[in-house]
């Protein structure tokens, strides 16, 4: 059932990694422009983040389809009309199932069961030992201690480092999220957005690092609340400002009902105003309505659609209780099959 574990290569010195990330510069110029050629060729995505599977297959938990039959999760969501997944991966991770695992060599190994099954992979880097997101953003605890210059560095040798790991593992993302819901910066406050330079060096160390493993993967940057514009703006201005580069900029939107027409107008606003295509993420809904989070999530498509955006990935879909009380996702913990939620994803 495990897949190869891969160790990767071994770090390389600084000024090694360095002279590697200019020399691809050309490459990263070319990129800064237009999006990168998977990306570019790809039609509408329909996702989802999994990253909890192995620890709930690990755990007995299994996915029945829609007519109650026990069957891969990978097969249920394709026949859904899901064509990708997202897979985050934390620094440190501790051995907790629901809060901890999720290291490169596990994120790795998913990741091959994943573009075996056909799947294109969006890869999610939190720099954190544990969830980092819209009002979190905590450095691996190995990093808390560094000066700027320091981090830097651990940034360049990690994401140089865990690229390397995929590759390996002849696992090439379509993407790759550099931080989670960065709305005020990362590994604060070392990188927080209060220090616009420093938090753009840090991510653009990141950013410079997926194309010199992996040039054709699109790079993304990742805010949360589009429904506050001129939260993501202030991120979205920093980082352009201090010459931050990026393909997509990617949002996280739960919203429902009567408020998503909001949302998507904000999306086309951000597309609009930065030159870039979005990617709806992030999007979810209560467990206990279904159907509320199905007609919810096709207008999602359908306005993403409308106006260029890229695609929509549902967040944790194939969680259930009692393995986490996670109130959003979208299989019944009773029955094990999917709930009417995924249907939003069908015939649109």
């Amino acid at each position: 059932m495990h897949e190869r574990q891969a160790t990767g290569p071994v770090h390389l010195s600084r000024r090694t990694v360095l002279l590697g990330a200019a020399a691809g510069a050309g490459a990263l110029v070319l990129g800064a422009g237009a999006l990168a050629p998977a990306a570019e060729a790809a039609s509408f995505i329909k996702g989802a983040d999994i990253s909890w599977m192995p620890q709930m297959e690990a755990q007995g938990y299994y996915w029945n389809n829609s007519a109650g039959t026990r069957q891969d999760l990978f097969t249920v969501l394709k026949g859904y009309g899901l064509t990708a997944v997202r897979l985050r991966t934390w620094v440190n991770p501790s051995s907790d199932p629901a809060n901890g695992h999720c290291s490169i060599d596990e994120t790795a190994a998913l990741a091959v069961r994943a573009q075996n099954a056909g799947m294109q992979v969006l890869i999610d880097y939190h720099f954190g030992d544990t969830w980092n997101s819209v009002g979190t953003q905590r450095p691996p605890a190995a990093w808390a201690n560094l000066t700027y210059s320091q981090m830097l560095q651990a940034m360049y040798d990690y994401v140089y480092h865990t690229m390397n790991v995929l590759k390996y593992n002849k696992v090439t993302p379509t993407w790759v999220q550099i931080g989670n819901e960065t709305n005020s910066g990362i590994c604060k406050p070392t990188g927080s957005i209060s220090n616009p330079a420093q938090m753009t060096g840090l991510l653009m160390a990141a950013h410079d690092m997926v194309k010199e493993v992996s040039p054709s993967t699109a790079v993304l940057v990742h805010l949360a609340q589009p429904q506050n514009l001129s939260s993501v703006q202030n991120f979205l201005n920093a980082y352009r400002n201090n010459g931050g580069q990026w393909d997509i900029t990617g949002l996280s939107s739960y919203a429902q009902g009567g408020n998503v027409p909001a949302v998507l107008a904000n999306m086309q606003t951000i597309q609009s105003s930065y030159g870039k295509p979005v990617m709806q993420v992030e999007y979810g809904g209560p467990l206990n309505k279904p159907t509320q989070v199905r007609d919810s999530l096709r207008a999602f498509i359908t306005g993403l659609k409308g106006f260029g955006g890229l695609g929509t990935f549902y967040w944790e879909p194939e969680g259930y209780s009692p393995f986490t009380d996670y109130g959003s996702s979208a299989w019944d913990p009773t029955t094990r099959r999917p709930t009417a939620a995924l249907d939003g994803f069908l015939n649109v």
